[in-house]
């Protein structure tokens, strides 16, 4: 729970399997408890009524239905926000029309080969790029209110090591495709994490060479709404626990 903060649920399990997923308990082990539609519902409200900027629901895709019928039972005056892998249907998007007010999305990879080895998806790009264009139909425009985004899209990019190629080609199609006043997120917050410690090209942080690589390429193209991280970012000490014995549900 939280005031004047996002007001954010996660939801256990996950429709990719990244090697380096920084929320294994949840996302593989499925650290979490149960509850019901009406329950959901009711942490809504709860949220919005401690002060809450926003409803931020993390990794939601496989329970949209859900998420649906309890957004039926009571849809907060404050943004639903879909924080997702990116890895979703353009089918999907379409039914949460109304629903969702902001769409915070990864763009993950453009090589197929890297989505297969690191998240198991080799379809990856081909999927989360239609469903960015979707989302883009559904919110058409990116609107602020003191700060804070009340409607749009945010898309992420987390640097990995040893691939800034690829980080080039997402910046190059984000670009030719919804342009340079895209509200982009650019993650040096990498750290090796789970699976990703016994691959020796991803078992370290991002060199400050390959971060100023890509933020060079966004100056270069004009690119005017960039979130950028410093690297004090890439610790552990922001990875929350989501063990059974150090996390407080509390609906």
């Amino acid at each position: 729970m939280t005031d004047n903060g996002s007001g954010t649920i996660f939801f256990s399990s996950c429709t990719l399997k990244c090697i380096y997923c920084q929320n294994y308990e949840i996302s593989s082990v499925c650290e979490g408890k149960e509850i019901s539609i009406e329950t959901l519902a009711d942490l809504f409200k709860q949220l919005e009524d401690t002060g809450a900027y926003n409803i931020n629901l993390v990794t939601p895709t496989h329970f949209t239905l859900q998420i649906i019928d309890a957004l039926k039972i009571y849809k907060p005056k404050i943004p639903i926000v879909w924080n997702t892998s990116g890895y979703e249907k353009p089918e999907t998007i379409k039914l949460l029309d109304g629903f969702v007010d902001i769409y915070l999305v990864d763009l993950k990879y453009h090589s197929s080969e890297l989505s297969g080895k690191l998240s198991l998806a080799k379809d990856y790009f081909e999927t989360c790029s239609k469903a960015i264009l979707e989302m883009r139909k559904a919110q058409p425009k990116d609107i602020f209110k003191n700060e804070l985004m009340k409607k749009g899209i945010i898309v992420r990019h987390l640097v990995l090591p040893n691939n800034t190629a690829d980080s080039e080609k997402i910046i190059d199609w984000l670009y030719e495709n919804l342009g340079n006043e895209t509200y982009l997120s650019l993650m040096s917050q990498y750290v090796p994490m789970a699976k990703a410690k016994e691959i020796p090209e991803l078992n370290r942080k991002i060199k400050p060479l390959e971060y100023k690589i890509l933020t060079n390429k966004l100056e270069k193209l004009g690119f005017k709404n960039v979130f950028l991280q410093g690297f004090s970012s890439a610790s552990t000490e922001f990875t929350p626990d989501f063990s059974e014995n150090k996390t407080n549900f509390r609906y």
